[in-house]
């Protein structure tokens, strides 16, 4: 579980909604004060999406308070508590975790978006270029090893086994597949791209790398399945994922003046993500089905 959270803090902004809620429990709703409704939001890093987000809330009679989350691992378990009423820094395949891992049940209010992950590489000019048996270097940790795979088999240069929904490497079909993989510590896909075909990178080691990511050979398509467990969402307590606020607040998070702000903070390369909530509940679901058959297995 360790290295799991390790490896999604460096892929996603960390947000979390918080609301007055007593002393523990079910939340009851953000506070409602002056005919304002009162979110407090703290963040770890402050970013323009956070600023512009809470300008366009006021505009809806929503008050946003930012305040700094010392430590993200507590979104979740404040959340759990009552402490917290909505939160926003996972995706889906990390709340299944969690939820499976802490016997939980948080669910998902709506999504937001996909920071994709990409294929680069610095001696093939396309996917098609890549040769047969060529390698690959992808993230050694649990949750992007899975991301990566499930993108090379995206790109036609892998084949699985079966259709896990998390897959690792004992998932690939090696007779079938056009090209190896070798996984290695997140940063060193980039350090590894001169000597192979083509290294999976995480979204936030782009910048270090000199990587633009119009340049990748290859990324998540937030239109396709394998995708879907790494849409970033909104949480909430169960019973709670359907509130009007809530609802009001992903709205304005996919205004114009937001998604702008998101784009820049992201250095445009977050992909907004309308789908279908109860698509992304059942793949949630699906998630944590397999997560418990795995932890069974143990």
């Amino acid at each position: 579980m360790k290295k799991k959270l390790g490896a999604l803090l460096a892929l996603i902004p960390i947000t979390v909604a918080l609301a007055a809620c007593g002393d523990g429990g079910t939340p009851s709703g953000p506070e409602t004060k002056d005919g304002k409704t009162i979110v407090k939001i703290a963040i770890a890093k402050e970013m323009d999406v956070n600023t512009v987000l809470k300008e366009e809330a006021a505009k809806q009679d929503i008050d946003i308070e930012y305040k700094e989350l010392d430590n993200y691992t507590e979104a979740n378990p404040q959340l759990t508590q009552g402490q917290v009423d909505l939160n926003w820094f996972q995706h889906i395949s990390y709340l299944a975790n969690y939820n499976v891992d802490n016997d939980d049940d948080l669910q998902i209010v709506g999504p937001t978006a996909i920071f994709p992950m990409g294929l680069y590489s610095k001696n093939h000019q396309s996917v098609d270029d890549i040769p047969q048996g060529g390698k690959i270097a992808i993230p050694n940790d649990a949750v992007n090893e899975a991301r990566a795979i499930s993108l090379l088999k995206s790109a036609g240069l892998l084949k699985l086994k079966n259709d896990a929904a998390q897959p690792s490497e004992k998932d690939i079909d090696k007779d079938k597949s056009k090209v190896e993989v070798t996984a290695v510590e997140a940063n060193q896909t980039v350090t590894s791209m001169s000597s192979v075909d083509g290294s999976v990178v995480n979204n936030d080691f782009l910048d270090d790398a000199g990587l633009d990511p119009k340049n990748a050979l290859f990324q998540d398509d937030p239109n396709q399945d394998s995708a879907l467990p790494y849409v970033n969402v909104f949480v909430s307590q169960k019973g709670q994922e359907d509130n009007d606020t809530y609802k009001k607040i992903l709205d304005i998070y996919r205004s114009k003046p937001v998604q702008d702000a998101q784009q820049k903070s992201s250095k445009n390369t977050a992909v907004v993500v309308n789908t279908d909530v109860q698509k992304l509940r059942d793949t949630q679901k699906k998630l944590e089905d397999e997560d418990k058959k795995n932890e069974d297995k143990k």
